[in-house]
């Protein structure tokens, strides 16, 4: 039997450090990605997001595992998030003023038209579409700093401001979105052994 595909494994970028701020350079990667705005612990929008995302990141690999023959291990949840102001994230955690993308990434081989045969599915099975639009979208961050943070999300603020003032003393310019892997599933998981990839896209040399 062959061994499953394992982004977390095989694709660059999915581990860290703690303690450790990292500069990579990351290719562009296919995701599965689903839009929205607002506290995700409050905002009934983030938990749409989440019902909409997982059917199809499912889908997609049982199709591809009993369709294509290619299995692989479902991946991590992330997400992408931005504000008008970085102090949102960083200082003040202003959370009613984070707008997010939920993401899954795809393996390379999944097309859009297998996206469109699982959308039909769950549109079946469901009885209408997903709540929130699933997409899949191209993610390209270049170059990059990361680090892992451990412990609840709540308490990242310094985590990220030290990531940032890392890459300052790095010469590097920060660009992009703050992205964040979830490596454990917070449902099963008590909040200090909560394990979270945070990247921060950079230019400059």
């Amino acid at each position: 039997m062959s061994v499953p595909f394992d982004p977390r494994r095989e694709l660059a970028g999915y581990t860290a450090r703690r303690g450790r701020v990292e500069l990579l350079d990351l290719p562009a990667r296919r995701h599965l990605a689903v839009d929205g705005s607002g506290d995700p612990n409050t905002s009934s929008s983030y938990a749409d997001a989440l019902a909409s995302l997982y059917p199809v990141t499912y889908g997609l690999k049982f199709l591809s595992s009993r369709e294509l023959g290619r299995d692989y291990r479902v991946p991590p949840l992330e997400a992408l998030w931005w504000a008008d102001d970085m102090e949102a994230f960083t200082a003040g955690r202003n959370k009613d003023r984070w707008h997010w993308t939920v993401l899954t990434v795809v393996p390379e081989w999944i097309t859009a038209e297998h996206l469109e045969t699982v959308l039909g599915r769950v549109r079946d099975r469901a009885g209408g579409p997903p709540s929130r639009s699933v997409e899949l979208r191209t993610v390209e961050e270049g170059t990059v700093v990361q680090t892992l943070h451990v412990g609840p999300y709540d308490d990242e603020g310094p985590v990220i401001a030290a990531m940032h003032d890392d890459a300052a003393a790095r010469g590097r310019s920060l660009t992009g979105r703050h992205h964040e892997i979830y490596l454990n599933d917070a449902r099963r998981t008590a909040p200090e052994r909560l394990r979270t990839i945070l990247r921060q896209p950079v230019t400059g040399s």
